[in-house]
């Protein structure tokens, strides 16, 4: 992926990862769209920021994908980027029977949406010459947390699904994972501010390091999540799973909200 002079689509581009690494991305000499549900966050993003835009978008919901994307392309031809980022994480307790809303809209969200978003945009990408489709996943792909378990399937099988992707669209599209640890933000309650977890801007300078790298990585992995990574590869999966969790549930009640 060049540095710059991209035109980038961000989902999930209102809040968090996605708002930190779409201002990055501008800053590099890229024009950036970010995409999400919620205008007034999406506008807060952009503010100030010439060639940076807004778009209201909720990859959950199949119906407006596709005319969201043609008219995207319509307004943007030099869309070459497809950063798909927009996820939820819901806690959810496995030991009895519940309401399983949470869960298919982890999965609607999660895993469907950036396979409908890829799909509407596949053969713009293919045409461009210098397409490039990155999934955001999680360490949690590797490792599952107990207390988040559709999360992490769904972060699994985007992994799985990136890895189908850039066998199948070599020399086409570049296909790039980005593999997050725990980081600082709204994606669950009071997350901003959990000790351990590694600091926004920490995590937005690393990635942007990253991804200035030539050749680009196909996988963008900060130092943090390599303990989630490489722990099958190493040996240290079950350690890894106890260690993660314990951490998590600890972090969660000395800082619940």
């Amino acid at each position: 992926m060049k540095p710059s002079g991209n035109t980038i689509l961000m989902t999930g581009g209102g809040s968090g990862i996605g708002a930190a690494l779409a201002q990055r991305f501008h800053d590099a000499g890229n024009t950036v769209i970010v995409a999400g549900r919620r205008q007034q966050a999406l506008n807060e993003t952009v503010a100030g920021r010439e060639h940076m835009h807004a778009r209201v978008l909720d990859v959950g919901d199949a119906a407006s994908t596709q005319n969201f994307v043609r008219a995207l392309i319509a307004d943007f031809p030099e869309l070459n980027v497809l950063i798909n980022n927009a996820g939820i994480m819901r806690l959810e307790a496995l030991e009895t029977a519940r309401n399983l809303n949470d869960a298919e809209q982890t999965v609607e969200t999660n895993l469907l949406g950036p396979i409908r978003m890829t799909d509407a945009l596949i053969d713009h990408l293919v045409a461009r010459n210098d397409g490039v489709i990155v999934n955001v996943t999680s360490g949690l792909a590797f490792v599952p947390l107990v207390a988040a378990p559709t999360y992490s399937a769904t972060k699994a099988a985007l992994h799985a699904y990136t890895v189908a992707l850039r066998k199948a669209l070599a020399g086409k599209v570049e296909v790039i994972e980005l593999a997050p640890p725990a980081v600082q933000t709204g994606l669950t309650p009071g997350q901003e501010r959990r000790p351990g977890y590694q600091p926004l801007n920490d995590f937005a300078d690393e990635v942007l390091a990253l991804f200035s790298q030539v050749p680009t990585p196909p996988e963008i992995l900060v130092e943090r999540v390599k303990m989630l990574r490489n722990a099958e590869a190493e040996g240290r999966f079950e350690e890894a799973l106890d260690q993660i969790n314990a951490f998590a549930e600890s972090a969660r009640a000395a800082q619940p909200n």
